[in-house]
Order: structure tokens, then C-alpha cells, then sequence
């Protein structure tokens, strides 16, 4: 179930993964720290920002955005600069990438990170729209 996440954990993330996020995943994950989109061609769920402020959100937030993202890069053919923000349940991910000319700042379109094929497919311009 998902919930509102303070801002200052979406900072410390940043800041572990180097990258700053697209402001309409900031918007989004603040709101509401997880949950699912759907996006084809599955429905996805998204990984909550790591939230220590009690018990309660620590236990439910420690498949978070950075651990998803260092265990997809484990795979073969994952996007090197990617960032994981989801997956489908079946060894996909819903990834980020960084902007060409900023290295540093992840990109707002949303990509579907393919493990069997390695390929990126585009599902949105930005998480917004889904």
C-alpha cells in the first residue's frame, strides 16, 4: 500500500545513486511511495524510496530504488546509467535514464528495460502520463 514519503528521503537517494530525479517522479514518489502503473505492455510495480522514519514505513520500503538498482545491474545487458524505479514481476524493469548532455539528471521518459532481450522500449514520455 502506498504512501507519502518526505521529501529529504528522495534527496538521500539522489544522492546515493549520483543522479537527480525528473521532477514528475519526485511529484509522483512523494505522494505516494510505491504503488503500480500500468504501462504496456504490463502493470507495474514501483519501488518505494527507502524510509526510515519509523518501523512500520523502514520494513515496507527495503525494496527500495537504490537495492533494486544495484541488483539490476547484476543482470547481463542492463543499462550501465540506468535507474530501476519498478518491475513487472517477471524480471523486467521500468527504468530511467540519464539525459545525454547531463549525465546526472535522469531523463522523464520511462523505458521498459527487457531482461531476456536486453532492449529498452520506450513506454511514456514521462512517468506523469501513466
Amino acid at each position: 500500500m502506498p504512501f507519502p514519503v518526505d521529501i529529504k528521503y528522495v534527496t538521500e537517494t539522489e544522492r546515493k545513486l549520483g543522479v537527480k530525479f525528473p521532477p514528475s517522479y519526485v511529484t509522483r514518489i512523494v505522494k505516494s511511495n510505491g504503488g503500480e502503473v500500468e504501462a504496456p505492455p504490463d502493470v507495474w510495480s514501483l519501488y518505494p524510496i527507502y524510509d526510515t522514519s519509523d518501523k512500520k514505513r523502514l520494513k515496507r520500503t527495503c525494496n527500495d530504488v537504490v537495492r533494486e538498482t544495484k541488483a539490476a545491474k547484476e543482470w547481463p545487458d542492463f543499462p550501465p546509467a540506468a535507474v530501476a524505479i519498478g518491475a513487472n514481476g517477471c524480471g523486467d524493469q521500468l527504468v530511467l535514464i540519464p539525459q545525454a548532455d547531463a549525465p546526472d539528471i535522469l531523463g522523464s521518459e520511462v523505458y521498459w528495460w527487457d531482461h531476456e532481450t536486453g532492449e529498452l522500449n520506450k513506454v511514456a514520455d514521462d512517468l506523469a502520463d501513466l
